[in-house]
C-alpha cells in the first residue's frame, strides 16, 4: 500500500491511524459535544472512563482526543483535562461537525444560518461571472441551464442539473476561498431530510425561473442583477422548503 503524500505526512506528523471502531467513537465524542450532553467549558470524562464506555483502549482515545482538539472541539488542558471549547472556535466547515450539527438542528437554526451565509457567498460568485466570467464558462453554466429545463419531469437529475449549475458558478467566479466555502454549504445539507424540507407543488418551475434570472443577469454583464437574483433564489428556496417546527426564521 503505497505511503501517505509528504506534505500530509509533514502536515500530521505523528498522526495515528484510526480503525472503524475508532471511527465510531469519534463520531460519539463528536455527538456529546454538538449536542451539548458534555457543555462548553465542561471536561470530557477522564481517559479511563472513555476507555470504560467505549470498550476500547487508551490508544484509540488519545487519537480521538487528537481528532476532536484538531476539530476545534475540545482543548487539552495539562493536569485539568480535556474542556469543550465555545461554539466560536469549532471549525463547522469540518465534516463530522457540520453533519452532527444538521442532524441535531431540531429549531433548524443551523439550515437558517447556512442559506444566508450561502446566498451571500453565491451572490458574491454570480456577480463576479457576470463581471469578469469567460465566454465559455458562461457555455458551460447555459448547458447546466439547458439540463435543468430538459429534465422538470425528472426530479433526481433536475436536482442534479441544478448542482451542476451552482458548481460552475462557483468555479467560474474564480474566487477558490468563497467556492469552497459555498460547496460545503452547498452540496452537505442535501444529504439531509430537514435539508429537504416540504417543497410546494410548483417547485421546480419556481426553481427553473430563479435560474434563469440568474444567469440572464450573468450573461449580460450585470453583477448587480446577478448577485440579487441569486441571493433571492436560495433565500427562497429555504423559505419555500422551511418546515414550520423550528423556532428561527429567516428575515428579507
Amino acid at each position: 500500500m503505497p505511503s501517505a503524500p509528504i506534505d500530509a505526512q509533514l502536515a500530521n506528523p505523528r498522526r495515528g491511524q484510526i480503525d472503524r471502531i475508532g471511527v465510531r467513537v469519534l463520531e460519539e465524542l463528536v455527538e456529546m459535544i454538538v449536542t451539548g450532553a458534555v457543555a462548553v467549558g465542561e471536561f470530557l470524562p477522564p481517559e479511563q472512563a472513555l476507555c470504560d464506555e467505549f470498550g476500547v483502549s487508551r490508544t484509540v482515545i488519545r487519537e480521538c482526543i487528537k481528532r476532536i482538539q484538531e476539530k476545534g472541539l475540545v482543548v487539552v488542558a495539562q493536569g485539568r483535562g480535556t474542556q469543550v471549547r465555545h461554539f466560536n472556535d469549532w471549525n463547522v466547515l469540518d465534516p463530522d461537525v457540520f453533519d452532527a450539527l444538521v442532524r441535531h438542528d431540531e429549531s433548524l437554526g443551523v439550515l437558517d444560518e447556512v442559506s444566508v451565509v450561502r446566498a451571500a457567498l453565491e451572490g458574491v460568485m454570480a456577480g463576479e461571472v457576470a463581471s469578469t466570467g469567460s465566454p465559455e464558462s458562461l457555455i458551460l453554466i447555459r448547458g447546466h441551464l439547458e439540463d435543468m429545463r430538459r429534465l422538470q419531469d425528472d426530479n433526481p437529475a433536475f436536482l442534479e442539473a441544478d448542482k451542476d449549475f451552482h458548481l460552475a458558478t462557483m468555479s467560474a467566479s474564480r474566487n477558490r476561498i468563497a467556492a469552497t466555502i459555498a460547496r460545503s454549504f452547498f452540496v452537505r445539507p442535501r444529504q439531509s431530510l430537514r435539508w429537504e424540507g416540504n417543497n410546494p407543488e410548483d417547485a421546480v418551475e419556481r426553481t427553473l425561473a430563479e435560474h434563469e434570472r440568474v444567469f440572464a443577469a450573468m450573461e449580460a454583464g450585470d453583477p448587480t442583477a446577478a448577485r440579487v437574483a441569486m441571493e433571492e433564489h436560495i433565500l427562497g428556496s429555504w423559505r419555500r422548503r422551511r418546515l414550520p417546527d423550528g423556532d428561527h426564521h429567516l428575515h428579507p
